[in-house]
């Protein structure tokens, strides 16, 4: 059954956040320039409040960092970051490890595919055995698993890696994100909702759901065709609505819109 929660930080104001909205999950994304093992050691105080608000930790991401030197070999470093947070989801009951990998410009396209699939099955393969499950974002800060043919080419040599998608990042780089959806929604493992606004060509502004350009009827339409039954991931992005009056009043409008479409 599909769920819906929200991005937040990792304390107990974005556990009464979602609360304040009835919200059923929180998502964790701690990026580039943030300490993972900070994160980690908290994740006792955590997994506690997550049972004192009755919200759980859906899933866990690390975006922007590079995972691949200039010469194509694993950053060791970087990738046992990722075997720690896989750590964390599995003691926090977070379902999925959210990922993507860089592409190394001195390095041929064939060379960069490799070394994404060797980082990736390694983070499967420990996944695997923690009960956590892993995808590659759609975003393309830092990451070219984001589209085909990378998904074609590293998504179908690893059968177990899955997508997290989230449309607005297809529309804004001109693509179809209904063909998107239509071809790899099966491999689905976790949605973004994220609102877009393209005028002229261009980037304008990331609204809430309900007023943006996304055909949200078709989007959801998508996924119940798939069978998906994952958590949706609500993204305040811009930062007209992430501060102020309308922040609170944008992620109001994208559940009210969002719900409409979640049937079961």
């Amino acid at each position: 059954m599909m769920k819906l929660g929200i991005i937040e930080q990792p304390d107990e104001k974005g556990f009464q956040h979602a609360a304040q909205f009835g919200l059923s999950f929180v998502e964790y994304c701690i990026n580039i320039g943030q300490d993972v093992q900070e994160f980690v050691s908290r994740t006792q105080e955590l997994g506690k409040l997550s049972t004192r608000y009755g919200i759980a930790i859906g899933t866990i991401g690390r975006w922007g960092t590079d995972k691949v030197d200039k010469q194509g070999a694993l950053i060791e470093e970087e990738l046992e970051n990722s075997l720690r947070l896989i750590d964390a989801c599995a003691e926090l009951g977070a379902g999925v490890f959210n990922t993507g990998v860089n592409f190394v410009e001195e390095i041929s396209y064939y060379s960069n595919v490799t070394a994404a699939i060797r980082f990736l099955e390694k983070l499967c393969e420990y996944g695997e055995k923690k009960g956590v499950r892993v995808a590659t974002y759609n975003c393309r800060w830092n990451n070219f698993v984001h589209s085909d043919p990378a998904w074609s080419l590293i998504q179908g040599h690893l059968p177990q890696l899955g997508i997290k998608f989230d449309s607005s990042h297809c529309i804004y780089a001109h693509g179809d994100y209904l063909a998107e959806m239509k071809k790899w929604g099966n491999r689905f493992y976790h949605v973004h909702i994220k609102g877009a606004l393209q005028i002229n060509g261009e980037r304008f502004d990331d609204p809430p759901a309900g007023l943006d350009m996304t055909n949200w009827g078709a989007f959801m339409g998508c996924l119940y065709a798939h069978g998906y039954d994952g958590l949706l991931s609500l993204e305040p992005h811009s930062a007209i609505w992430r501060e102020g009056e309308l922040g609170d009043k944008g992620i109001a409008l994208s559940i009210e819109t969002i719900k409409k479409y979640m049937l079961r």
